[in-house]
């Protein structure tokens, strides 16, 4: 409906309201054709719209200068900037570790156990992205495995069923007051993003939960901030459900 209507109603003047109107549609087909979710079109869109008010800005410039003598270049290098990187060359993938802290008590008996997930208060994740039901498995010696039921994933394909997703966690590393947990499977966050690894260290009295993971999106410059603060509201979400 939101394709269909800017493709019948809009009526742009100006070679940047064309490029955003025609993004607009694109954005708006890319769901029921590709199979996307809401959150991967709410997390691109800025990125596609960037692009194209680059593309129009420079289109325009050329177009006031043509056979006018020199023309004001300066977007050129941004321009490039935003569509070279992650292709011709990428920043770094493996990402620094995103933490989250807060007194704690009563830790190792919560992570022993099956979790209880409660709601997820950060409007960030709230957007769309997936939620924890429940677990499966306890025990915190080195071996033992939690399997993790998030919220099925829900395309706007046409048709498109629910998809189960999950993530298996198996017990990698375990010392007085610290465990690290191994992301051994994963249907939840691999179309997004690498995680590897959960570590839980309450040594000092209070609960620190550090995730690692290796970013797999490009342009860095984009998804690299989008994914480390997603992260980090992530383990702050899982602090808040062991430490109490």
């Amino acid at each position: 409906m939101i394709a269909v209507t800017v493709a019948l109603t809009a009526r742009p003047r100006s070679t940047i309201g064309m490029v955003m109107a025609s993004i607009t549609v694109a954005l708006a087909l890319a769901g029921p054709l590709l199979g996307e979710g809401i959150v991967c079109l709410l997390m691109a869109a800025p990125l596609f719209y960037l692009v194209g008010l680059l593309v129009a800005l420079l289109v325009d410039e050329v177009r006031r200068h043509r056979g006018k003598g020199p023309m004001n270049l300066l977007l050129a290098p941004l321009l490039v900037a935003a569509t070279l990187e992650g292709t011709a060359v990428s920043l770094p993938r493996d990402e620094v570790s995103v933490t989250a802290g807060a007194a704690a008590a009563n830790v190792e008996r919560a992570l022993a156990a099956e979790p209880r997930f409660g709601p997820v208060e950060s409007r960030f994740l709230s957007l769309g992205f997936p939620r924890p039901l429940r677990a499966e498995g306890t025990g915190l010696a080195v071996g033992d495995t939690r399997k993790i039921i998030f919220t099925p994933r829900r395309s706007l394909g046409i048709g498109a069923p629910l998809e189960p997703r999950s993530m298996t966690l198996r017990v990698s590393e375990r010392l007085p007051g610290r465990v690290v947990f191994a992301v051994v499977a994963d249907t939840t966050l691999a179309r997004w993003l690498d995680l590897r690894r959960a570590t839980f260290d309450w040594r000092s009295g209070r609960l620190t939960v550090t995730l690692a993971y290796r970013r797999t999106f490009d342009p860095g410059w984009y998804f690299g901030p989008l994914q480390s603060y997603a992260l980090s509201e992530a383990a702050g979400y899982l602090v808040k459900t062991f430490a109490g």
